[in-house]
């Protein structure tokens, strides 16, 4: 169980990045239900460091509490900024105890430098992707990932998705009932699809002729039990197909049959928590055509099996 967080600033260190981690993890909500945390902001030394914005953080320690973190965190710090060998070595520790190590943004090159990203997927902000690549050619670099969990190892593209990640990890460790209240307390969303292609790419102009889809998308969310497909949305949107497939992409970075399998295996994981409906019959209410279609979906995007999942989440009580 996720209990502790230690964060290690460095010199230039990001400070928005900084505050997701604090937001998230070192922001006592104990009193409304949520989990609590031991929460660090660690300095080589202990002593304040310069943020990138120009202010200094006195931080809560030296690097002692990573030692004993459940998770230790990396927020971006000015690119290129020498790493001292301290930190690096304490990453390396924490590592090979099999810790949850998350980075956000350019957080990624100083777990590249510390040899944690060699054989593993991992990710960064779009416009660093390369250089991260080109510095650590074994590692394997997601360039269009919001985030990317590869076993205890996190890391997050730019400034918002390390939000993404964190709550990802919190729905890992805690639930989806925990993440999801969290998410509405933070006025974030509870999980974001796409990738950062979608932040690359010029976004079409809402012109008077081209309307968002959000309302599609609300109406969505609210009938995801229905068969549906891409001429049905299509007709709802006033589309042809194939002019509603272009814009969907373009607006939530994903296709339509991806987005809605994503938002159904996200109910699944819900109900399988909060209620005792049978695996068939959270199937029906998801939206699948049987059991065995939630089985392979939400096996290939949680990791573990409906009835797995169940078992590990039975016995915790959902925040609230």
């Amino acid at each position: 169980m996720l209990r502790s967080v230690a964060v290690i600033a460095l010199d230039n260190v990001a400070p928005f990045e900084l505050g997701v981690l604090a937001e998230v993890f070192g922001t006592d909500r104990t009193a409304d239900g949520f989990p609590g945390y031991r929460f660090s902001v660690c300095t080589v030394d202990g002593g304040p460091v310069r943020t990138s914005s120009g202010f200094h953080l006195t931080p809560h320690s030296d690097l002692t509490p990573v030692d004993e973190a459940d998770l230790v965190a990396v927020p971006a710090h000015k690119h290129g900024t020498p790493v001292p060998p301290a930190a690096l070595a304490a990453l390396r520790r924490a590592a090979d105890r099999g810790t949850y190590v998350l980075s956000v943004c350019s957080g990624a090159f100083v777990l590249g430098e510390a040899g944690i990203l060699d054989g593993r997927e991992c990710t960064t902000h779009w416009k660093y992707v390369d250089d991260l690549q080109r510095r650590h050619p074994t590692a394997k670099v997601q360039c269009n990932s919001l985030y990317v969990q590869d076993g205890w190892l996190l890391t997050s593209a730019g400034t918002a998705a390390g939000i993404d990640a964190c709550l990802h990890l919190v729905r890992q460790e805690h639930g989806s009932a925990t993440a999801t209240r969290l998410a509405r307390r933070m006025v974030v969303p509870p999980h974001r699809d796409g990738g950062q292609s979608q932040y690359v790419e010029a976004p079409i102009p809402k012109a008077p002729e081209a309307p968002t889809l959000e309302p599609v998308l609300e109406w969505l969310m609210g009938h995801l039990d229905r068969p549906l497909t891409v001429d049905d949305l299509a007709s709802r949107a006033d589309m042809a197909p194939r002019t509603f497939a272009r814009r969907f992409r373009a607006e939530t970075g994903t296709t339509p049959h991806d987005w809605l399998t994503n938002q159904r295996v996200l109910l699944a994981r819900r109900l399988l928590e909060e209620t005792r409906l049978t695996v068939e019959e959270v199937a029906d209410r998801a939206g699948f055509s049987d059991a065995a279609a939630l089985r392979h979906h939400f096996t290939r995007r949680v990791g573990a099996t409906p009835q797995a999942y169940r078992t590990t989440f039975r016995d915790r009580t959902p925040a609230g």
